[in-house]
């Protein structure tokens, strides 16, 4: 199936993006189960020194006893639930990479955002393989390249799977910026694997 997938990045890295990975039907299904079905966290993050809410709900679902740090919150794994491990599966049967942890995002309208950033954490190893799976409204997700003045942008629509693996989060940020437009909500699920 990645055979068939064009590669994003021109260069030091790889990021296959595949449209309609789920059918338009599953992909509201999905939407509308996650919404309900997810324990949707605000938390805040120290930015700049101060302690304030991140522009989106987040959630951290896994395998028992993992743990994940990020923007200096560490996180403890939500035990799976249906929903979760039958998106993992697919994932999982179609591309032959394993996960053993998701980190969810909901984006409630254009003001929830996600800045530049890389997930070089620790826990995720040298060169991570993380599958993203996107549903709800569509938003454009951004790279930029490190050191080189290279960008490249991918609208991320409902149904859709972005693998990023290889040395992608060495060599590239990426971001997923405000819209200045209305946009309804979004659900973005990134499957990991913690070392």
């Amino acid at each position: 199936m990645l055979l068939s997938a064009k590669n994003l990045l021109p260069c030091d890295g790889v990021a296959y993006y595949l449209s309609g990975f789920f059918d338009t039907k599953t992909a509201e299904a999905f939407y509308q189960r996650l919404l309900t079905e997810i324990d949707w966290q605000e938390r805040s993050i120290k930015l700049f020194g101060k302690e304030v809410l991140q522009p989106r709900k987040v959630a951290w679902y896994g395998d028992p006893g993992l743990t994940y740090t990020y923007s200096n919150f560490t996180q403890i794994t939500t035990p799976w639930i249906p929903l979760l491990l039958e998106i993992k599966h697919r994932i999982e049967t179609e591309t032959g990479f394993q996960f053993n942890s998701v980190l969810l995002n909901l984006y409630r309208n254009e003001s929830d955002s996600m800045g530049w950033h890389s997930d070089n954490e620790k826990e995720l190893g040298d060169q991570p393989t993380i599958a993203s799976v996107s549903f709800g409204h569509a938003r454009i997700f951004q790279f930029k390249h490190i050191s080189r003045p290279i960008k490249a942008d991918v609208l991320l629509e409902p149904g859709s799977l972005l693998i990023m693996a290889g040395a992608t989060q060495t060599n590239w940020k990426h971001q997923l910026p405000k819209r200045r437009s209305i946009a309804g909500p979004r659900i973005n699920l990134t499957f990991r694997t913690i070392i």
